[in-house]
């Protein structure tokens, strides 16, 4: 049962804490009175973190894993809307991978910070397999190259891709993990059906961090349909039971850099 712990030294009674909870259960500060959670309203928390994070006087933690508690420097965090805008549209799909593997430490820094993704109701569903062993990525691109195979002369929406596909595979081209050094798959409940979208968002996260620790990624749009349709490759990937993969993602350090900016069509939006 989630609690709020005020120090009434700190507490400048602003009343901030209450207004930003999303659940509406902190009660507001009096004169006398830190603010408070009522103990019939503490099993509505979803431990967001909004009234601890939002408290100007650093006067009130959360007792959701307090050892992590964490303030932010005075100006950490801050890029320039010039910065923010190159690094987002420098980000690229990257599909030629050096032959050279990614520390687990570094692997696991980036997911570290992809768990701050937001969730709905900061369900916080998502879950991660990491394919580490490059053999191993080579035996799920294999296991989606026959689930492939069963799409020829079908009226599946990737059929008319598969014979380029099979013919690169042939001559010892991967268009499925792009020979990738490793695989992120992230895993989810069967029967959480807003968790799709959740799994998504961490995965943008993954994808948005992972470049600042020199690492390029790439959707594994191939491999994710395999994934959910082709048993073999469920039972090699053998997740959990009562998950199922929402997505995967391939990545490793970039064979090549990018000096530019590709062109790209004008937002379209309707003002109303």
């Amino acid at each position: 049962m989630a609690k709020i712990l005020v120090d009434q030294d700190l507490c400048n009674r602003c009343g901030i804490c209450s207004e930003v909870c999303p659940m509406t259960i902190i009660e507001p500060a009096y004169e006398n009175n830190p603010p408070r959670v009522l103990d019939e309203k503490a099993g509505m928390c979803i431990a967001c973190g909004h009234c601890e994070v939002c408290c100007p006087a650093n006067a009130l933690v959360l007792n959701v894993l307090p050892e992590e508690v964490e303030f932010v420097p005075a100006g950490a965090g801050r890029l320039s809307t010039v910065d923010v805008g190159y690094y987002l549209k420098k980000r690229r799909s990257v599909r030629h991978f050096k032959n050279e593997p990614v520390s687990r430490e570094k692997i696991f820094r980036i997911l570290d910070i992809a768990r701050y993704a937001p969730s709905g109701g900061n369900g916080q569903p998502v879950q991660w397999i990491v394919v580490e062993d490059k053999e191993n990525v080579r035996k799920i691109a294999e296991l989606a190259v026959e689930w492939l195979k069963t799409l020829q002369n079908t009226k599946h929406p990737l059929s008319g891709h598969v014979p380029a596909i099979l013919e690169a595979w042939k001559i010892g081209n991967d268009s499925v993990c792009r020979d990738a050094p490793h695989l992120l798959f992230a895993h989810i409940p069967a029967n959480n059906p807003g968790a799709a979208t959740d799994a998504i968002i961490a995965l943008s996260h993954f994808d948005i961090a992972a470049p600042s620790f020199g690492i390029g990624t790439c959707w594994a749009g191939y491999l994710s349909m395999a994934v959910s349709s082709y048993k073999p490759l469920k039972e090699e990937l053998d997740l959990p039971k009562g998950r199922k993969c929402a997505y995967a993602m391939m990545f490793g350090y970039p064979k090549y850099r990018s000096f530019g900016l590709p062109r790209r069509n004008p937002p379209e939006v309707l003002w109303r």
